[in-house]
């Protein structure tokens, strides 16, 4: 791991490649300490099974996450039909087998169509999902009993790249793009259902967030080797970018809005990042009424 950082941290977003065995506090743990600032946030957890994209925000970059975390997601992952455990996921304790040697790859692909599309799922038991005040997964380790409510959510795509067939298994190689709070243990679980033999996850790995992929993107032992991206690159990656002058940056970031400007942003368009003529991200603008107004303000001190 990269040596503590001695100088101050400039603000930036991170993408980082958490291998299996690590939480996503973990990664956070140790970009902390590689970067030498305790203000370090992620946008979307990553089950410790889980390897793939996490989107790590640094100090006043942190309050960009919240655009981030929301975004549309595409995993990669292994379905095993012909088990199913108390987790969904290859965690837990095998609940029940069934053969799924008979089972035909038309009638696999029939059972995964219905999953597809604008759906309604019930979390996995074993989930971050609060109830009373508690994690649902602390919940269900102390021995309760959890009822998690179905929740919307859209699969724009659920595609089986290779099937694998042992003696009473089967291993599905999936590619799944996804809305922000889908479960991909949940569908799992629900294609076993649907085909009658139960089914588990047994690997999974995101590969893109929003417009951000996987690609490149150091390991926890390399944070800190490279550069941050900035916020005012990251900010219009995800939003769109909105040109002000020097005198509207400075009127923006002593709250005051930019009267009659809503023009300036598209009628089907939310909040979008405002960067001044240096290139330095100032906030995120929206529309309210015919004036632009700052929804959020970066520290000035952010980097470009």
């Amino acid at each position: 791991m990269a040596a503590r950082s001695q100088t101050p941290v400039a603000p930036g977003i991170l993408l980082v490649d958490k291998p299996g065995g690590l939480t996503s506090h973990d990664v956070v743990a140790r970009a902390r300490r590689a970067l030498g600032t305790r203000k370090i946030g992620h946008a979307g957890t990553l089950d410790p099974m889980a390897t793939g994209l996490l989107i790590l925000g640094v100090e006043g970059a942190t309050r960009l996450l919240t655009f981030i975390v929301g975004l549309d997601k595409t995993y990669e992952a292994t379905i095993r039909l012909g088990e199913s455990t108390d987790s969904d996921d290859a965690d837990g304790e095998i609940t029940s087998t069934t053969d799924a040697a008979g089972l035909a790859t038309d009638d696999i692909r029939a059972a995964i169509a219905p999953l597809t599309g604008r759906i309604s799922q019930v979390p996995s038991t074993v989930s971050a999902i609060k109830v009373g005040g508690k994690r649902a997964y602390d919940l269900a380790r102390a021995g309760q009993d959890v009822e998690l409510a179905a929740r919307e959510v859209t699969v724009s795509r659920f595609e089986v790249r290779d099937e694998r067939r042992g003696a009473e298994t089967i291993d599905l190689d999936v590619v799944v793009d996804c809305s922000s709070g889908t479960y991909i243990r949940a569908l799992a679980r629900d294609l076993g259902a649907a085909l009658g033999v139960g089914g588990h996850l047994t690997a999974l790995r995101r590969t893109r967030i929003g417009p951000f992929a996987v690609d490149g993107a150091p390991g926890p032992d390399e944070i800190g080797d490279g550069p941050l991206r900035s916020p005012a690159d990251v900010a219009a990656a995800v939003l769109g970018r909105l040109d002000v002058t020097a005198d509207e940056a400075r009127d923006l970031r002593h709250g005051k809005r930019l009267a009659g400007q809503a023009t300036r942003i598209a009628p089907s368009r939310g909040p979008v990042a405002a960067i001044d003529p240096d290139g330095v991200l100032v906030g995120v603008v929206e529309k309210r009424g015919a004036d632009l107004k700052s929804a959020m303000n970066m520290p000035e001190e952010s980097a470009r």
